[in-house]
């Protein structure tokens, strides 16, 4: 009974490690995005939160709503791509408790 607790014990603190590494996998995401003409990047974060917008020098050319459009893309496209990354996570997240390797609980 006490190799069945350590067993249980064991699988436990294994599947606690995984979800914690998860966690800690998705909080790392940075995606930076920049836009074709260059003139935004933007970063974004593994729940597609902005956390960073850089313009560039030449965005002054821009019209009103080149400029939103130009922003809106890179951002986008930054929060698409991390989001895109975090569910790569999730999923092999999923396949390592669903189907555990031979000795994995």
């Amino acid at each position: 009974m006490v190799t069945d607790f350590a067993a249980l014990e064991a699988a436990a603190t294994a599947r606690l490690d995984r979800m914690r590494r998860l966690a800690d996998d998705i909080a790392g995401i940075r995606v930076e995005h920049t836009g074709d003409d260059a003139l935004v990047t933007a970063v974004a974060d593994g729940t597609g939160r902005l956390l960073d917008l850089r313009l560039a020098e030449g965005i002054s050319r821009l019209s009103p709503d080149e400029f939103d459009r130009a922003v809106v893309e890179a951002a986008t496209a930054a929060a698409q791509r991390a989001l895109t990354r975090r569910g790569e996570l999730v999923t092999e997240f999923n396949d390592q408790v669903n189907n555990p390797r031979e000795g994995e609980q």
